[in-house]
């Protein structure tokens, strides 16, 4: 018993060894890695990085060019840009994550369930993932946040289930594929429950795609965000918001172009690093290039 422990043990450390080497030796990864903490840092120091108050009003600095003072500028409010992008990144990350990690709970719980005990419970939940993922995410969450009013936490909870269909059929097809590997067999053998299969055999083996889907949705919601905040159906003012930016600054675009474009570089940023991020994921889980569903 000892000795199956401990090599057990040492399988799961060359196990982490052979994804970190593999994850580091991952171009996009490492890239999307960079980009992610640098955000991750911006967002947790913004606080006491920021230049100036992102608040802060001025009359006689408003639309002010690029310069050393105000490196992007500022706005029609004569706030500077800079400052309210770098407080903007608490707003993105945390809608993404929060939302995200709701998404990931339900979705996996729902996926789970539905491929291991198949039937008429997978129908079932299979066919209401489905219905809505028929709808266009921002349709989607559109509909949601409307019927409720404008708020962080509504747009949170729209965002979770808009993307718990996507984590829900990634999980299923997941649990699918190691459903009769002969470990699951060897519990059932042993008349481990039905929950000890699940949390102990199952879920560790679909903890990679997971991942996967996980990243890449997360550059999604921050989207979706930014483009329910931009339609006033989100983040409220004066919090600094890169959708509420873009919509503030849209109508200055003619005489002004900075107050739209760098909160639309931060967007861009975002999205491109989870997305590398996720990308390099999947190519260290699925060497093979397989297309998860």
């Amino acid at each position: 018993m000892s000795t199956d422990r401990f090599r057990m043990t040492d399988e799961r450390k060359t196990h982490y060894s052979r994804f970190i080497r593999k994850f580091r030796n991952n171009q996009k990864a490492m890239i999307g890695v960079v980009i992610v903490v640098g955000l991750f840092v911006t967002a947790l120091f913004a606080p006491f990085m920021v230049p100036h108050d992102p608040e802060a009003t001025s009359v006689q600095d408003r639309e002010l060019a690029p310069s050393l003072e105000h490196p992007m500028g500022t706005d029609e409010l004569g706030r500077d840009i800079l400052s309210r992008v770098m407080m903007g990144s608490q707003i993105s990350l945390y809608v993404g994550f929060t939302s995200i990690g709701a998404a990931m709970i339900m979705g996996t719980t729902i996926g789970v369930v539905a491929g291991y005990y198949q039937g008429l419970t997978d129908e079932s939940l299979m066919r209401a993932m489905d219905a809505m993922m028929s709808f266009p995410p921002i349709l989607l969450a559109l509909t949601i946040v409307a019927v409720m009013e404008p708020s962080l936490n509504n747009v949170i909870l729209a965002l979770a289930l808009v993307y718990t269909p996507f984590i829900a059929r990634v999980a299923r097809s997941a649990t699918l594929s190691v459903r009769n590997e002969s470990y699951i067999e060897a519990a059932v053998a042993r008349g481990e429950s039905d929950t000890y299969i699940i949390f102990r055999e199952v879920l560790p083996n679909c903890v990679g795609p997971l991942l996967v889907q996980a990243s890449i949705n997360i550059s999604f919601t921050m989207l979706l965000e930014a483009s329910l905040s931009f339609l006033g159906l989100g983040v409220q003012p004066p919090t600094p918001s890169w959708g509420l930016m873009i919509n503030d600054g849209w109508s200055y675009m003619g005489d002004a172009p900075w107050l739209v474009f760098f909160p639309a570089l931060a967007i861009g940023l975002a999205v491109i690093g989870f997305n590398l991020l996720g990308d390099g994921l999947r190519d260290v889980f699925d060497p093979k290039g397989e297309i998860i569903e």
